[in-house]
């Protein structure tokens, strides 16, 4: 006898209580020691197609719908009574009859009728996508047959009501073929059929022993089913030549990419040692934790991929290869540039002399007046006459002085002379995740380690997200990505509702310092939902009351506290949001900082107090320098809010006090 876990009982799963999760984990236990133990209460479940589908008892209320057929017991799903016999009643199980894949499928009937019946008046005006491919061809895409009809009847506006009642496989290679993609087609061995075939085991799962199935349980959603789209797969197996990227929006699996192309590249060779690297502390260890999920059967695997911040690496090499080094922190390296710019009396504002120095000095690691008089502005449109240069490079040269003197490096200069002096490349692979906000120091210190090899450098990131660096051409750091970007173009994370209303707060298209294009056109969600809420309020405990009201909602629906988030601008909003999550039944609600919020998801989010004089910083807005800068800071204010926006999978509440951030208008377009 062999029991399965299925990802549609891990869905269910996760939209119950705790109390009700526990009790369920308890009867699961059960399950897999006794699958026809008497305190399970088994019983086939009438009016299925299907007569294999069994309820087993959990409690009063819970039911836990089992598949029992041929010595395989699978966990199908797990509800309230009436939505748990509702869910069989509306399923079966079968083998696909081309690819051979053991699937769970939605009965037709019903469905065909309406989603025909909804979109029958568009569907007169618009084509369909699929009415040329023949049967042959959707079977192998893995569209049941009985499906085949409604398929080719779908339009742009039809086929993700339509994909998501189907298999995942099918789902998958549908919304690639609507976004011009051609899917992968997977055609197991013969022995490969049933529960046994790949695309089977991504969403059935064989429990070995009981710690395998705590296992199971116990991982959050993210954790335990990480999958790969068709699409994506190309970018884990494909080799490039040189470096490569993948970019996409929000909710696209870019880091999945990059987390199965990590483990791709060090389980080529015993050799390989990869770093899978990104900017924050906070994102490392949530790809470690994803990593560990991949690699928890390969510890031979997971002992050639190190997971770090850049900044820490370059410590962590540099302390090996030269010894301890002084760090000049920010706070120091601007104290310095006023006691330099008083000493030469210049007339320059700090701010711009800030800005220089972090955007071209120490950026591009300039040692001398006549590199700093010829240096092409990369990344700043401020013109600067050769009489002005000099007199802001004697305060520079101050600065870098001192430095000298103090035998203190910036974090930037440690990375230039690790690059110019790496010795034996201590990574052969390096995989940078969110790479939209990499910096120029950081790319020559990668290049220098990994960029001449075939495989070596691999970006994952999405321009549209970038909040902390300014743009700056990427082949001017030694890195040349021309004819090796890809971008992904199916959404999984994130509802159809919410994307598209985030997007609105982006251009459709989004132009690279190096003059190549993001497009955020032809982008899929996999899923609807509610339309975001969007409101704007008289005054604080006016918007305090209403979020409270809507997170109280969200909880009476079935979502845990803990899948809910509460995200502000800055600071200084936080008392609110954590007014907004004080009562008994929020108490396990997060709340932080928009910017904190990167590479995180949640059910359900509000992003409170978008006021005019909050989003964007009035503080950042007045310390611009120029009009540059001005620009720079509405850009990267409008990415921060639709970071925070596109952390919602489910449900999303952006609000304000009057007078709200002109980004709201932009949101409220019909």
């Amino acid at each position: 006898m062999t029991v399965y876990f299925g990802k549609s009982f891990q869905k269910a799963l996760s939209r119950l209580t705790g109390q009700e999760q526990a009790a369920v984990k308890i009867a699961a236990f059960d399950i897999q020691s006794n699958p026809e133990s008497p305190g399970l209460a088994l019983h086939r479940i009438d009016r299925c197609q299907d007569p294999d589908f069994w309820s087993a008892r959990v409690n009063r209320d819970i039911r836990i719908v089992l598949h029992k057929r041929g010595g395989d017991t699978l966990l199908a799903f797990v509800g309230h009574h009436d939505d748990a016999y509702d869910w069989a009643q509306r399923r079966r199980m079968e083998e696909h009859p081309r690819t051979g894949a053991a699937q769970i499928v939605e009965i037709n009937e019903r469905v065909e009728e309406v989603v025909t019946r909804r979109y029958v008046e568009e569907a007169v005006r618009k084509p369909t996508i699929f009415a040329r491919e023949s049967d042959e061809t959707l079977l192998s895409w893995g569209v049941p047959a009985d499906w085949l009809d409604t398929v080719r009847q779908a339009t742009e506006d039809t086929v993700l009501d339509i994909a998501t009642h189907l298999p995942d496989e099918a789902q998958e290679a549908l919304l690639a073929a609507a976004v011009g993609e051609r899917p992968v087609i997977r055609l197991a061995a013969a022995t490969q059929t049933g529960y046994s075939h790949p695309d089977a085991r991504r969403r059935f799962t064989v429990i070995g022993d009981e710690a395998e199935l705590a296992a199971a349980l116990d991982a959050p959603w993210e954790d335990w089913a990480i999958f790969l789209h068709p699409a994506q797969r190309e970018f884990v197996e494909r080799d490039f030549n040189g470096p490569a990227r993948v970019i996409g929006s929000a909710g696209t699996g870019k880091t999945v990419v990059a987390l199965h192309r990590t483990v791709r590249l060090a389980g080529e060779d015993a050799g390989n040692r990869v770093l899978l690297t990104t900017f924050s502390a906070g994102l490392a260890d949530g790809l470690k934790g994803k990593l560990a999920r991949l690699t928890e059967s390969q510890p031979d695997i997971a002992g050639r991929i190190v997971v770090d911040t850049l900044p820490d690496a370059a410590r962590r090499l540099a302390a090996e290869r030269f010894g301890a080094i002084a760090i000049a922190h920010d706070e120091e390296v601007e104290a310095l540039l006023f006691e330099a710019a008083r000493a030469e009396g210049t007339g320059v504002s700090r701010g711009f002399l800030a800005e220089e120095w972090r955007l071209i000095v120490d950026a591009w690691d300039v040692r001398d007046a006549d590199t700093y008089r010829d240096l092409p502005r990369l990344g700043r449109k401020v013109r600067m006459a050769a009489s002005r240069r000099d007199e802001v490079w004697r305060v520079f040269s101050r600065v870098l002085d001192t430095l000298d003197a103090r035998g203190k490096l910036t974090e930037a200069g440690l990375m230039h002379r690790l690059a110019l002096d790496i010795g034996a490349p201590p990574f052969t692979h390096i995989v940078v995740d969110e790479a939209q906000d990499i910096s120029v120091p950081e790319l020559h210190l990668v290049s220098a380690i990994a960029g001449g090899r075939p495989n070596g450098l691999f970006f994952a990131g999405d321009i549209g997200q970038r909040i902390f660096r300014s743009p700056f051409p990427w082949k001017a750091a030694s890195v040349d990505i021309q004819g090796r970007s890809r971008s992904l173009k199916v959404n999984y994370r994130t509802s159809h509702q919410i994307r598209t209303k985030s997007d609105l707060l982006l251009p459709p298209r989004l132009l690279e310092a190096d003059g190549g294009e993001d497009s955020r056109l032809g982008v899929s969600s996999v899923f609807h939902g509610p339309a975001p809420q969007i409101r704007t309020f008289r005054d604080r405990e006016e918007e305090i009351a209403a979020v409270t009201a809507w997170i109280a909602a969200c909880i009476e629906e079935g979502f845990d506290a803990s899948t809910i988030a509460i995200l502000v601008r800055s600071e200084q909003e936080l008392d609110a949001a954590n007014s907004a999550a004080s009562s008994r039944q929020a108490v396990d609600v997060h709340v932080g900082l928009m910017h904190e919020a990167k590479g995180r998801e949640f059910r359900a989010v509000a992003v409170i107090a978008c006021d005019a004089d909050v989003v964007p910083s009035e503080a950042r807005l007045l310390a611009a320098s120029d009009e540059r800068a001005l620009k720079e800071i509405y850009d990267t204010e409008r990415h921060l809010l639709y970071v925070a926006a596109t952390r919602a999978r489910e449900r999303l509440w952006l609000s304000a006090v009057e007078p709200a951030t002109e980004f709201l208008a932009d949101l409220l377009e019909p």
